[in-house]
């Protein structure tokens, strides 16, 4: 699987009750689990004091990444999305591969 860095920035749409709002936090809060629990989701943050969080997402691909992954999130269209594919770096101490 490809490793993705993901930036998301939710806004709440004007006019959106409470109870819709808490409704999809809670589902929000399931379906990360389940990413993680299948690889997909990575590593996920809040930077202090934005309104936003950074996360390493996993898929096979771009298309795959949106359409199977961020998608299926409750809280995807209220949603603002940038998404930077990753490669190793040579000189990552956490660096996997066998290539010197």
């Amino acid at each position: 699987m490809r490793e993705f860095l993901v930036e998301i920035t939710t806004t709440i749409p004007e006019g959106a009750s409470q109870e819709e709002v808490d409704r999809r936090r809670a589902a929000e809060a399931v379906r990360a689990r389940e990413l993680a629990a299948t690889g997909h989701l990575a590593r996920l943050w809040r930077p202090v004091g934005e309104p936003c969080s950074i996360g390493v997402w996993r898929a096979g691909d771009e298309a795959e990444l949106h359409e199977k992954v961020l998608d299926t999130l409750p809280l995807r269209p209220w949603m603002d999305l940038t998404v930077t594919p990753l490669e190793s770096h040579p000189n990552d101490p956490g660096r996997t591969d066998a290539t010197p």
